[in-house]
């Protein structure tokens, strides 16, 4: 049964090559607008994709569904694990677009989207997926202190600095 559920589940690999090519493309996208551009306050908006990505991902799975006679437990877990995981970067994203604090987003998302990559590769046994999950949180980690905890003790050296000299 779980063999099935690996065969249905990963079959194509449609959906995991849809979201992270949108994934993707909106990080680079949106970089790119940040950096090079002064549409700063609207560079947010690439993420919209997602909602195009989303309804095409309910498109497939009830197109999908409908062919199937069996839904096994399996199936139903890993639905419920990126269900879950859907929800949470909505709330995330929600709370910080209201505080207006993007600055740890990318490392909040690597560290979320972990969680069900990997536990889906666990569930799955399908070991691509849980190194998957493990590299998103060693990036999540690399990435707050690339982004944090170097470059806060560089200003603090630069200022004790200043105050010496």
């Amino acid at each position: 049964m779980s063999n099935q559920a690996q065969n249905r589940y990963s079959e194509n690999g449609t959906l995991y090559l849809l979201w992270g090519w949108i994934i993707f493309t909106c990080s680079l996208v949106h970089y790119a607008l940040l950096t090079y551009t002064s549409m700063g306050a609207s560079a947010g908006y690439i993420w919209m994709l997602t909602i195009v990505a989303l309804a095409y991902q309910l498109y497939y799975l009830n197109t999908k569904g409908k062919k199937e006679t069996v839904k096994t437990y399996t199936d139903e877990m890993i639905g419920y694990v990126w269900m879950v995981f859907g929800i949470s970067m909505g709330v995330v994203s929600f709370i910080s677009a209201k505080l207006g604090s993007w600055q740890l987003m990318y490392a909040l998302i690597l560290l979320l989207y972990g969680m069900p990559t990997f536990l889906t590769g666990a569930i799955m046994r399908f070991a691509p997926l849980k190194i998957g999950g493990i590299v998103c949180w060693f990036l999540a980690v690399l990435a707050v202190v690339s982004a944090w905890i170097i470059p806060g003790y560089l200003l603090r050296a630069k200022f004790k600095n200043s105050l010496n000299g």
